[in-house]
């Protein structure tokens, strides 16, 4: 069958997004995932998701991960998906739809590139030595590094990802250095097994991590530059519980177009661009 796909990208994490409200492609098929994901022989990106109805909201987000396997919450993906309701109509300024991990409420700009986000709120921060591991929808091990310009991310991420602690489940794997203003982090991410251009989850949990070693309350905002830009964290700390938090930063259309593919299988011809 032929497909329309939709490509966005957020500081350079990178989604392939389906309008599967009439569709309704059964997606429970991670050869097909990987295919359409796969950045040589599909469309490419680091997930895919599909936008769905959903009773009581204005949408619901099913997201995978470039590995074919459904994962936790994607916050880079859950701003493009927000950008990519409106490009279809489904809201205007503002939404409330769900993801795996609950609800979100977010908001967009009217211009439809740049996302606010609200995040889950966070009272756990636990520790692995010296560095933090925080669940912020997705699972996060965060750990301070000086020249993380030149550091060898995808070696060093994997390492901690698969160690005997992590090899399960999966971690997210943020390095992070501080900057004049905020702090700049480089991520490894589990279901794509690579680095990756940004993570919404990763740069939320360093932000809180960094506030509460720190030893900050109130409400905070914290710049990140992640590769693939800049983006911002705001949220408020009692010194216990992280509340209303929003991860802000640009979502993107890039392309769309059409591709062929055997539902039974995968991919199955090269994209036409629309």
């Amino acid at each position: 069958m032929k497909l329309h796909f939709y490509k966005y990208q957020g500081a350079g994490n990178d989604f392939v997004m389906v309008d599967n409200r009439t569709t309704k492609i059964d997606h429970h098929n991670p050869l097909l995932i990987k295919t359409l994901c796969d950045r040589r022989f599909g469309v490419g990106g680091d997930g895919i998701m599909f936008l769905q109805n959903c009773e009581g909201y204005d949408f619901e987000m099913v997201y995978y991960n470039s590995d074919g396997q459904p994962s936790t919450m994607c916050g880079n993906g859950g701003r493009c998906i927000v950008a990519f309701a409106k490009h279809l109509g489904v809201i205007d300024t503002e939404t409330n739809f769900l993801a795996v991990d609950g609800p979100h409420y977010a908001k967009i700009s009217e211009s439809g590139d740049w996302v606010s986000l609200q995040i889950i709120n966070v009272d756990t921060i636990n520790r692995d030595g010296d560095d933090y591991v925080i669940n912020t929808g997705s699972p996060h091990y965060i750990q301070l590094a000086d020249d993380l310009t030149h550091k060898d991310v995808f070696a060093d991420g994997r390492s901690i990802r698969n160690n005997t602690t992590y090899l399960t489940k999966g971690i997210n794997v943020n390095f992070v250095e501080p900057l004049d203003e905020g702090y700049f982090v480089r991520t490894y991410e589990r279901g794509v097994e690579d680095e990756t251009y940004a993570c919404g989850t990763g740069v939320t949990a360093v932000a809180l991590a960094m506030a509460h070693a720190n030893q900050q309350t109130g409400n905070i905002t914290t710049p990140i530059k992640v590769l693939g830009g800049n983006m911002s964290i705001n949220f408020n700390y009692d010194g216990a519980k992280f509340t209303d938090i929003f991860l802000e930063g640009p979502a993107k259309r890039v392309f769309e177009g059409d591709i062929e593919v055997d539902l039974s299988t995968g991919y199955e011809a090269a994209t036409q661009p629309a």
